[in-house]
């Protein structure tokens, strides 16, 4: 994939795609260039599929998260084209999430924590519940990567981060999980079958995102990463965990409330100023993001060490993240095991 992707980018930069496309270096995001991994990435999930002939399950669960995938690439296309408002980005993600939640089969137990056991026992159905959860993590996951952006190479950079904690969990799950739990095998291989090819493609595509960005991705990728996270989230059955490897998106989430949900003003674009003496980039006062508070904090930086900055905080995270995941449940739940 990344091979491909390299190939690609090197004979057509968005300057030959098309023009019109392209903005300045500093601080835009294009609109399109996110549906080529997409597009390669849904290639590869079907690809998979070859290697689950023997379960008529699996293939039901690949193809119902290749559908959802396939319905957040076209929200994203379809807001970088309409500029949707917050309030139909927020929502949009739901539609896209159902068959993804349709086709669920699992559980809808949650474990309870050691002092809670002896009234509720050591698994306790939550039932329907467990369904809404699943949804507002849908739409959390693809509406995360989307509002914390805006800066050469962030969305891919933190995807690519994230993709690759997520790989890593699944293939320290597998060394842990006895080979006759075949069930629970499975739920991390089904996972890293997704997860890897993501990897593939967004390496590639970041060699030419990265800055100075000669291509842009846009929503249709934002929205494309945070599906691909909730599908190998929600059927590889570890949730709690992708959370713990999404701090960054949370503390932007939780910065961004007050103008996501009209409390204060929400412009489009809640970007960094650049100050075009010095080309650094400076907080914006009244843009509540996570890139703004950075440069609070940090002062005037140029793009390229802002992005740094941020993509070193991502992998500290997730790193922070997966730590505090085995030394929680153990602490709570004893040894650790897929949600």
């Amino acid at each position: 994939f990344f091979f491909f992707f390299f190939f690609f980018f090197k004979q057509k930069t968005a300057y030959e795609i098309m023009p019109s496309l392209v903005g300045s270096e500093m601080c835009i995001r294009d609109r399109y260039m996110g549906i080529v991994p997409a597009a390669t990435f849904i290639v590869a999930g079907i690809a998979t599929q070859l290697f689950y002939t023997s379960s008529e399950e699996a293939i039901i669960h690949c193809n119902a998260g290749l559908l959802s995938v396939s319905m957040a690439v076209l929200l994203g296309f379809a807001d970088c084209v309409l500029n949707l408002k917050w309030r139909y980005k927020l929502i949009m993600p739901f539609f896209a999430s159902l068959p993804l939640i349709v086709c669920y089969s699992g559980h809808t137990n949650i474990k309870v924590p050691h002092f809670l056991r002896g009234l509720l026992g050591p698994w306790t159905s939550i039932g329907v519940l467990y369904y809404v959860y699943m949804i507002l993590f849908t739409i959390f996951t693809t509406n995360a990567i989307n509002i914390y952006a805006g800066v050469n190479g962030i969305e891919v950079g933190q995807s690519l981060i994230t993709a690759t904690g997520v790989a890593f969990y699944n293939g320290l799950e597998l060394s842990r999980i006895p080979l006759e739990q075949t069930e629970e095998r499975f739920f991390h291989i089904f996972s890293l079958s997704l997860i890897l090819p993501f990897i593939g493609a967004s390496l590639a595509l970041f060699k030419y995102n990265k800055y100075p960005s000669q291509v842009f991705v846009g929503d249709t990728y934002t929205y494309f990463a945070g599906m691909v996270f909730a599908v190998v989230g929600i059927l590889g059955h570890f949730t709690e965990t992708l959370l713990l490897l999404f701090i960054p998106q949370i503390l932007n989430f939780l910065l961004s409330l007050p103008q996501l949900f009209g409390i204060i003003h929400c412009p489009r674009h809640r970007l960094p100023k650049l100050n075009q003496e010095t080309l650094k980039l400076e907080c914006v006062s009244n843009h509540f993001t996570l890139i703004n508070a950075f440069l609070r904090i940090s002062g005037p930086t140029s793009e390229a060490q802002t992005v740094n900055g941020l993509l070193l905080f991502q992998v500290v995270s997730c790193i922070a993240g997966l730590s505090l995941k085995c030394h929680l449940s153990n602490l709570l739940f004893g040894p650790v095991t897929t949600e």
